[in-house]
């Protein structure tokens, strides 16, 4: 290479699962049946409804041009409808919302929008490696809390209030919570809003996992007074299958959401319309079809916790979302070496918890992302992996 990379590029690696993926489709070019119980990739479709509508939409010789960078209205109300819907929170479609191209783009936004050289954020240990990796490239300091679970994977917000908060500008939550699956509660959330407006800092709530799995939609923006210190990210990805689809939004004072638009306009031409006039349509999908969407992860989840069990791991059956997360016996020395070890000779691809912070260092998670039939396959050849260990 003649020409050197920025040095904002040695502040980062190449993504866990970017590595990963390639050493699995290697795997399989020789042959090899790998069963991937990684990554988070929703394998159920979205609505027929909303498949028909971006068809119907994409046929329309002046539906190709370049769109608004703020997203059309009537996608803007459709989110404002579903965060009233279902979370209670009244937001200004013209003025209070912004779409994204996926909610990854918003926290790469909002980095880039908020951070300076030398602030420093507050990111999750457990948590989304992305929070800290886009830190970095904005010049900002990753500065980890701890997510523990004696603490139930909630912040101390006392030991925070205890240290020095003087160049702190940003903190990521992430609730319902990744990876762990811990649902946020009402007064953690009231909590965070007191302690972010008391320390000047902007709070940002990560919230793509509120349908999968659980019934208590919570969001941050529900809390009197959020909306002068936190922003909230959602996503399609998720919640209606749609995570190729790249269809996101923030949420939050306006004049935060003016300030993201300024490098999100300066980063983007705007979304394909069809794909904004399908996700008005899934946006607007009866609650019959979350239902049924959930029918089908709680038969998964039923036999990701059965590997669990049979991996010796303890795990939290209350837990929301779209992983099962769960410690690995005292006897496993090291969690990267073993799942290496199941990958290469089970032929099963396991996440191992180190990837999203030293508190993940003793877990593992398991993606319910993957069919009842792969799953069963997945646990008969662990079964046949653990009697070879004993």
């Amino acid at each position: 290479m003649t020409v050197k990379p920025a040095q904002r590029t040695e502040s980062v690696k190449e993504y866990y699962f970017s590595q990963k993926l390639a050493q699995i489709d290697r795997m399989t070019s020789t042959g090899i049946d790998v069963i991937s119980l990684g990554i988070g990739s929703p394998d159920q479709p979205p609505s027929p409804h909303v498949i028909n509508a971006l068809v119907a939409e994409a046929m329309k010789p002046t539906s190709h041009g370049y769109q608004s960078y703020k997203g059309i209205l009537k996608l803007r109300q459709a989110y404002a409808g579903w965060y009233r819907k279902y979370f209670n929170v009244t937001l200004n479609p013209e003025e209070e919302i912004l779409t994204l191209m996926g909610s990854k783009e918003g926290i790469m936004h909002i980095s880039m929008t908020f951070v300076d050289n030398g602030d420093e954020v507050l990111t999750p240990d457990p948590g989304y490696a992305t929070y800290s990796s886009a830190t970095r490239l904005a010049g900002g300091t990753v500065r980890n809390y701890d997510l523990v679970e004696q603490n139930g994977w909630m912040p101390d917000i006392d030991a925070l209030e205890n240290s020095d908060l003087s160049r702190v500008k940003l903190m990521w939550i992430n609730y319902p919570h990744m990876p762990s699956g811990t649902k946020a509660t009402a007064a953690l959330f009231k909590r965070l809003v007191a302690f972010a407006r008391k320390h000047s800092i902007l709070l940002c709530n990560d919230n793509p996992y509120s349908f999968i799995l659980n019934n208590d939609y919570l969001s941050i923006l529900s809390v009197p007074g959020a909306k002068d210190t936190a922003l909230e990210l959602n996503s399609l990805s998720k919640s209606h299958n749609m995570a190729g689809w790249r269809i996101g939004m923030v949420a939050g004072n306006s004049d935060y959401v003016k300030q993201i638009l300024k490098v999100k306009s300066n980063m983007d031409s705007g979304m394909f319309l069809a794909m904004q006039i399908a996700a008005v349509e899934a946006l607007n999908s009866p609650e019959s079809w979350y239902r049924s969407v959930n029918e089908v992860y709680v038969k998964r989840r039923t036999i990701a916790e059965g590997i669990m069990k049979l991996l010796n791991c303890r795990y939290n059956a209350s837990q929301t979302g779209l992983f099962v997360w769960g410690r690995i016996p005292d006897e496993v020395v090291s969690c990267e070496e073993w799942i290496e070890d199941i990958l290469q000779k089970a032929y099963v691809f396991i996440t191992p918890g180190f990837i999203f912070g030293k508190n993940g260092e003793r877990y593992i998670r398991i993606s319910l992302c993957a069919s009842e039939d792969r799953l069963s396959e997945a646990k008969d050849r662990l079964d046949a992996f653990v009697k070879q260990q004993q």
